[in-house]
């Protein structure tokens, strides 16, 4: 078998769920010159979207958030219930009530559709592999919450904000600086030009910090290291 025979068959599938036909034509665009994904099927409505997903068992969904009739949190609720689905929403919302409500409903990821191209590919690939993601302006916006939610009930263990220790005794300088960065809620790119490295030793670094700190995504990492006091949240 040859090798793009190979890539071929380990295509992950998409579908898209978008009420702007211009979006998901944009969508679909970026997601073809990625061979690893494969677009199957697209609708315009939450009502469609169990149907699709019936008929084309994808591997992901990308799910609008705003649409009319059956919206894409109603949509991801019944996709979870009846197919175990994985779903990443797509939102121009950044507040923290909209994410938690979307990942209640059971959506493994979270994007703002000002994402870059390549986040995006990123996320389909980091749910289809059983992980989440969410947009870095979304677990920032999610951090804080987290801290003043802990500091409005005294939660024992949350260090201070102003009483910050870097981790050392787990991470290497760069990846402490990594970690911050992640914290103030920035993308693999922003935090390349910022630290003048690549994307790619970005995502490297990114991965490294994850499996030291045994976490499965961003926000966890983030997360704890807010409760340990080894970042500032500005």
């Amino acid at each position: 078998m040859t090798k793009e025979a190979i890539e071929q068959t380990n295509q992950v599938e998409v579908v898209i769920i978008d009420d702007h036909k211009l979006f998901r034509e944009g969508v679909k665009r970026i997601l073809e010159f990625e061979p690893s994904l494969k677009i199957v099927a697209e609708g315009g409505d939450g009502n469609e979207a169990a149907e699709l997903v019936a008929t084309y068992n994808p591997d992901v969904v990308l799910m609008d958030i705003n649409m009319p009739d059956v919206n894409g949190i109603e949509a991801t609720a019944d996709l979870v219930q009846k197919f175990d689905a994985k779903v990443i929403i797509l939102s121009i919302h950044d507040d923290e009530n909209y994410v938690t409500h979307a990942l209640k409903t059971g959506a493994m990821g979270y994007l703002l559709k000002e994402m870059d191209s390549e986040s995006l590919v990123e996320a389909i690939q980091v749910v289809n592999e059983g992980g989440s993601y969410l947009h870095p302006k979304v677990t920032h916006n999610l951090v804080k919450e987290y801290q003043r939610l802990s500091n409005e009930g005294g939660q024992a263990g949350l260090a201070g904000a102003d009483s910050i220790s870097e981790p050392l005794h787990v991470l290497t300088k760069r990846e402490c600086q990594v970690l911050q960065l992640l914290a103030d809620g920035n993308s693999n790119r922003s935090i390349s030009e910022e630290l003048y490295i690549s994307e790619k030793t970005v995502k490297n670094h990114v991965s490294n910090i994850l499996q030291k700190l045994k976490v499965n995504d961003r926000t966890q990492a983030v997360v704890m290291a807010i409760r340990n006091g080894w970042v500032k949240i500005k």
